[in-house]
């Protein structure tokens, strides 16, 4: 896994198109403050390829989550807002610009450290 910092945030939207109709493939809770989301998006990196992404976030403070049942469901057409703000990475389904305005997303999570690991689609 390799750690997202901040700086490199929107470079890292911008590969994935800011996962503008990527697909949600599942949200693991591995404890109560990791949670790993793994999402299906196209690579701009390897020519728009899909590929796998998973998403660890460490430090979980808060997090409003869909229902597994819900993930193959998920409008994605928006794709997902990263945000960096009071020393927290943020998630949020759709497009934020502003951590209290993330929090109201269908699917939200707050933490204090954000790793990724590519994977094959």
């Amino acid at each position: 896994m390799r750690s997202l910092l901040k700086n490199d945030l929107e470079s890292f939207l911008k590969r994935f198109g800011n996962f503008i109709d990527a697909e949600f493939r599942s949200i693991e809770i591995i404890t109560p403050t990791n949670i790993k989301i793994t999402l299906a998006a196209q690579d701009g990196a390897r020519g728009f390829d899909w590929i796998s992404l998973g998403l660890v976030f460490s430090g979980v403070s808060d997090a409003k989550l869909l229902e597994s049942s819900k993930l193959t469901h998920t409008d994605m057409s928006e794709g997902i807002t990263l945000l960096f703000a009071d020393n927290s990475f943020a998630l949020a389904l759709g497009i934020y610009k502003s951590l209290s305005a993330a929090a109201n997303s269908a699917c939200y999570i707050k933490a204090s450290s954000l790793k990724y690991a590519e994977g094959s689609f």
